[in-house]
């Protein structure tokens, strides 16, 4: 009795032990490999994301308007770490933007109206869920063009790159 007791109890842990070990590879897969969420606006062409690297334009580029005087305003701290819409960790040392309708990945040329810098970002998000505002910037895009270091907001003009 104590013999099939004691094998009852190895199968349980065994079982257990192989179960446990399972779940903990698929949740090292997950964290290892995020997975991309498909963009939900239907679009005819989707730019592929890449590393923006720099904020100059090369003089080759072809830019569309898409709004003036548009408001745009910038993500606090403690987003950093926060998955975006697109699947990615926001970093607000990035040249990244939140967008409520360009398709993820698109790249724009933002503009301050004020005082004529300009900054090159990549859209990985969704926002800002503020009527008022048409675009978020990463605190690093923000503070490369704003007039006043004080400032939370400024208007903008907002071009997409076409590559």
């Amino acid at each position: 009795m104590r013999i099939k007791k004691n094998i009852k109890t190895s199968l349980f842990a065994v079982t257990f032990l192989s179960c446990f070990t399972y779940i903990i590879s698929q949740s090292k897969q997950a964290i290892e490999q995020p997975k991309i969420v498909q963009d939900t606006l239907k679009t005819k062409s989707v730019l592929q994301p890449t590393q923006i690297d720099s904020i100059f334009i090369d003089k080759g580029l072809k830019l569309r308007p898409y709004k003036k005087n548009a408001h745009a305003s910038y993500y606090a701290d403690k987003f950093t770490g926060r998955k975006t819409a697109d699947g990615s960790r926001f970093d607000n040392n990035k040249y990244t933007a939140a967008h409520k309708k360009l398709p993820f990945g698109t790249k724009i040329k933002v503009t301050n109206e004020a005082n004529g810098k300009f900054v090159i970002v990549r859209i990985t998000d969704r926002g800002p869920f503020v009527k008022t505002r048409e675009l978020d910037l990463s605190k690093r895009a923000f503070m490369e063009i704003t007039k006043s270091k004080g400032a939370g907001a400024m208007k903008v003009t907002i071009e997409t790159i076409i590559e």
